[in-house]
């Protein structure tokens, strides 16, 4: 039986969380590309192929010390799942905490997660210009 889009990225969480990469990498594909668009404090990167997803998750998990990560909201629709969340941590090379919240959009296919974009604001909810 085929794994539904949403256990896949669950699996890919499940193996974020415990920063097992043999388990994050086995839940994408070989030519999977992981696009971070950047956010105010955080350059727009692409991670190309699963040596791409590799040196993301190697990223994450050796040189961000994570406060937090909580995907909150999943949203499935056919190969899609959307993920809203939020996270904060500090990394290395990037002066204070980064807090931020998130878009993620990852698109799965034969039980691999074959593309995932991520749309994220660091900005801090009391820098927003406020209209009435």
């Amino acid at each position: 039986m085929t794994q539904s889009p949403r256990s896949v990225v669950d699996a890919m969480f499940t193996a974020f969380n415990a920063k097992d990469l043999a388990a994050a990498l086995a839940t994408v594909s070989d030519d999977t590309l992981w696009v971070h668009h950047g956010s105010q404090r955080m350059p727009s990167v692409r991670f190309e192929g699963k040596s791409g997803a590799e040196k993301f998750f190697g990223t994450s998990f050796h040189a961000m010390k994570i406060d937090y990560f909580r995907p909150l909201t999943f949203i499935e629709q056919g190969d899609k799942v959307v993920v809203l969340g939020e996270e904060s941590y500090v990394m290395e090379g990037i002066d204070g905490k980064l807090s931020n919240k998130w878009v993620q959009v990852y698109t799965v296919k034969n039980g691999l997660i074959t593309h995932m974009d991520e749309f994220a604001t660091s900005a801090a909810p009391d820098s927003y210009m406020i209209v009435r």
